[in-house]
């Protein structure tokens, strides 16, 4: 007998912006490295919403939307940060140094950097 299962879309239980900012800031925790899975957590967050008035925002048609962030899909930067901009993000890049420090209880930024860097959650970012 085969198994039977239920198909999963993590947009349908994103309700609010806590909501998602939330998911977001786990997914960008755990995905490390992997480029697909920031990908498809950005385009989760963004089936969360309103992807006919992401698309307006960004400059983008909702079918080209819906690609890019598809499993399949493999946007540019760019579209990447259009998506992220217009809603609300940013990217900001975190020392490693800064993470590992963090991780053993103490905040600390490279001795060159400027007054105020440091790793931000993404509602922290959002918030800015």
């Amino acid at each position: 007998m085969a198994l039977k299962t239920t198909p999963w879309d993590s947009a349908e239980y994103l309700k609010t912006e806590a909501d998602i900012t939330a998911y977001l800031d786990a997914c960008f925790e755990e995905a490390g490295d992997d480029p697909a899975f920031l990908v498809h957590a950005l385009g989760v967050a963004a089936r969360a919403r309103n992807m006919s008035q992401l698309a307006r925002d960004t400059g983008l048609t909702r079918e080209g939307l819906y690609k890019a962030l598809s499993s399949d899909g493999n946007p540019s930067f760019g579209t990447v940060l259009k998506v992220a901009g217009a809603m609300g993000y940013r990217f900001a890049l975190v020392s490693k140094r800064a993470k590992a420090s963090r991780k053993a209880g103490k905040r600390t930024v490279a001795p060159d950097a400027p007054k105020g860097a440091g790793k931000r959650s993404v509602a922290q970012a959002k918030q800015r």
